[in-house]
């Protein structure tokens, strides 16, 4: 069953402390390497508050806001 996820944050989850290297976990939904951020909340950083959007392979959709 394919479901559509919300996910309000645009950038990573970072854990800086007791790691060798900071590690960021993905908040975004996009990343290609989860659970890990590979950058892709890039492309989340004009969205619109309170708006719904949908990623693929061709770009991002504006969801018209039904519930």
């Amino acid at each position: 069953m394919a479901r559509l996820v919300r996910h309000d944050k645009q950038g990573p989850f970072v854990i800086p402390e007791g790691t060798k290297l900071p590690v960021g976990v993905c908040a975004c939904g996009l990343s290609k390497n989860k659970p890990f951020c590979d950058g892709s909340h890039r492309a989340t950083r004009d969205e619109a508050e309170n708006e719904v959007y949908m990623y693929d392979e061709t770009g991002r959709i504006k969801i018209t806001n039904s519930y």
